[in-house]
């Protein structure tokens, strides 16, 4: 007698966990997670699935994991382009300010129908204000995310809205979020504790952020070695370097998700390596005014690496563009003047998408991957395309030719939330015409 189930992919293309393309499968998905794999047909008599998803022509893949992002600066698109550096300070920080909570709730909307359409699954947000507004959202788009507020309590730049009093009172705005929306949306809404960066955090605020993270049993957030400013301010007040900082006061884990890390030293590579910290790369951002990571060298270390958009503000959320800016950035500044053309390999770039991603959300072994037992968040990409098909090696070629225009259908916690290109758990038409509707007002307040 078939067994029942929620949803059925038939006789698709399949990336396994290796990063290779089987074909003709198929997939069944039940109670959130995949529950069978195998060849086309497979199934037909054992499982009688609620709804089926024709996967012909389609590869299906793990989610896409965007693990540094920031959801609250949608309204930003196209402000930073061509500013000097230190963009952050100047313009990112002071327009989150300035954003009410309707603003919040309908930049998170408008950051999570993107993501969806671009083929991102989950996410780690590293905060800005009336973050309870950007986890209702999340809970309502049918992502999964770890969101956590932005924690500064010092900074003469920093509008009040986002610098702390204190420590404590820092510690307080957390731990109400994670009190209201910890396990929201099914369980797949998480909570975090963070710190902005050592620039804008006293030590008190650092070794308390540490400490509640481990206490609560959960992910710690921090933008870390982004650009030479802030190895200057380290060595100048600590006579250490920001991976050192973050030691001292206990913030060095495998807890930890370390954005950028841009400008670590040789030694800072080997003391997270040791400490199991968990790297997100930001590529166009990073490229765009920072530099090249030492990414091969963290390979070589096996170290965790992660991928991320770092917002909308200076590009768009897909992580599709990001491999591609990526492998063309390293292969230019580590392969050419080496010879080396393949200083960062297709499949690894694949894997920081996803797995890496999942391993920095703390999820590693619940997803990022196609297996039986792992939770269902998966896409489909239209590969029976001329830019895609025919294709000798598929995986290169989705590195450097998929876009997020590709994605057909996306599945999270084992639910469709967009099928056929259509988003099935946000109003794309009343977001799009809101958020136009509003940009003006909102560029208005923050002085933009």
């Amino acid at each position: 007698m078939p067994v029942s189930a929620d949803l059925l992919i038939r006789d698709c293309s399949l990336m396994n966990s290796e990063f290779e393309i089987v074909d003709r499968q198929s997939v069944v998905i039940k109670d959130t997670r995949i529950a069978a794999i195998g060849p086309a047909g497979s199934f037909e008599h054992d499982y009688e699935p609620a709804e089926v998803l024709d996967g012909r022509g389609k590869l299906l893949m793990p989610g896409m994991i965007d693990a540094h992002t920031h959801t609250c600066q949608q309204f930003l698109r196209g402000r930073t382009a061509g500013e000097y550096p230190m963009v952050w300070a100047r313009i990112l920080v002071p327009f989150e300010g300035s954003l009410d909570e309707e603003d919040a709730y309908l930049s998170g909307q408008l950051s999570c129908l993107e993501m969806i359409k671009s083929g991102t699954t989950a996410f780690a947000e590293s905060g800005g204000v009336h973050m309870h507004k950007v986890a209702e959202a999340t809970a309502e788009s049918g992502l999964r995310a770890a969101i956590t507020c932005s924690t500064m309590d010092i900074g003469h730049f920093i509008p009040d809205s986002m610098k702390a009093s204190s420590a404590q009172k820092a510690a307080e705005r957390i731990e109400a979020l994670y009190k209201q929306h910890n396990g929201a949306g099914d369980g797949r809404i998480r909570i975090w504790f963070a710190l902005r960066q050592v620039m804008t955090s006293t030590p008190e605020l650092m070794r308390l952020m540490a400490d509640l993270a481990r206490e609560y049993k959960t992910g710690l957030h921090v933008h870390l070695a982004e650009h030479r400013d802030e190895v200057s301010y380290c060595l100048q007040h600590y006579n250490k370097r920001p991976a050192e900082v973050l030691d001292e006061f206990g913030a060095l884990g495998p807890n930890l998700l370390a954005a950028h890390c841009v400008v670590l030293s040789e030694a800072e590579i080997d003391l997270m390596t040791e400490r199991g910290v968990k790297v997100v790369h930001n590529p166009r951002s990073n490229f765009g005014s920072h530099g090249f990571p030492k990414t091969p060298r963290m390979m070589q270390n096996g170290m965790s690496i992660g991928m991320g958009s770092d917002g909308a503000a200076g590009s768009s959320l897909s992580l599709f563009d990001e491999m591609r800016v990526f492998k063309s950035g390293l292969h230019a500044f580590w392969g050419i003047p080496t010879f080396d053309p393949v200083v960062i390999p297709a499949k690894e770039l694949m894997r920081m998408a996803t797995a890496g991603g999942a391993a920095a959300l703390q999820l590693e072994g619940e997803t990022g991957a196609i297996e039986v037992g792992m939770k269902a968040d998966l896409i489909t990409l239209n590969i029976d395309q001329p830019h895609l098909s025919p294709s000798h090696r598929l995986v290169p070629t989705l590195v450097e030719a998929a876009t997020g225009g590709d994605v057909q259908d996306s599945i999270v916690d084992g639910r469709l939330v967009m099928k056929n290109r259509e988003v099935l758990t946000l109003d794309e038409e009343r977001i799009l015409f809101e958020s136009k509707r509003r940009i003006g007002s909102i560029a208005r307040k923050a002085n933009l």
